[in-house]
């Protein structure tokens, strides 16, 4: 089996050194994970690397702009199918898939595993003990979150699971998952109770609240803060720790009566 990383030419801000296009081929086929947004450098790049394969799909983790644009157009290139978990913006999967579908890659089998949490339509990718992990966990960073409990319960869903190794759609491979996943675990534990602390010294505002729980980040990134931050807020609302009194959120006694 080899597994190669095609870095796309989109670095910035939200996606670090750019999306990683992840090409696994076990020789009698191959697939495409994460081709990335419309762009004919990247495109050609993978299509040259495909050239001496024998191409069996195009699949995506997600249906955010800088994982999903390329994939209708490379598939109908490649003449093969875009796999999915659902529509979305400037993609649409020629075959859905979702938890426990099996993607067969020669005599290989990639697992898909439903992971909603960073968007609803995530998931993850299975071969063996490596997981591609899209945004659901990246190389080196956190991830923005739009559904904090569902983002939980995926993490720990993965946990103690056998993986050895994590292939990201942003950043460095990682070994050790089950560590990783602890830390990803704990960060955003810790980012909750930052964020109920805000809410008691009397930051009621979303703004406010990404103004001190994320000072020391590059405000360039405050807007994504601000979306895992409403993640965090409806996660409190469900738990009953903070209510909203006029346009102002509130935190509730630990143990109301």
């Amino acid at each position: 089996m080899r597994i190669q990383r095609i870095l796309a030419n989109n670095p910035g801000s939200f996606t670090g050194p750019g999306t990683n296009t992840w090409l696994v081929d076990d020789g009698g086929g191959c697939v495409v994970i994460d081709p990335g947004p419309m762009n004919d450098v990247h495109r050609d790049r993978i299509v040259e690397q495909t050239a001496q394969l024998t191409p069996l799909g195009v699949l995506v983790t997600h249906t955010h702009p800088d994982h999903a644009p390329l994939a209708n157009p490379l598939a109908r290139e490649l003449g093969v199918p875009a796999y999915g978990y659902a529509p979305g913006p400037a993609f649409d999967p020629d075959l859905r898939i979702g938890e426990g579908s099996v993607i067969d890659i020669g005599e290989s089998r990639l697992e898909v595993i439903h992971t909603p949490g960073h968007a609803d339509d995530h998931v993850c990718f299975r071969l063996a003990d490596v997981l591609f992990t899209g945004d659901h966990i990246m190389g080196g960073s956190s991830v923005m979150v739009e559904d904090m409990g569902g983002y939980l319960a995926s993490l720990e869903k993965l946990r103690g699971t056998g993986l050895s190794r994590l292939n990201p759609g942003h950043g460095d491979e990682m070994d050790r998952p089950d560590d990783v996943i602890d830390w990803y675990l704990a960060h955003r534990r810790q980012r909750h109770e930052e964020i109920l602390e805000a809410i008691r010294d009397g930051a009621g505002s979303t703004d406010e609240i990404v103004e001190i729980v994320y000072q020391d980040v590059d405000r360039a990134l405050h807007p994504l803060a601000a979306r895992s931050v409403e993640a965090h807020l409806v996660l409190l609302f469900e738990e009953g720790r903070i209510a909203s009194s006029g346009h102002e959120l509130v935190a509730l006694p630990t143990n109301p009566t």
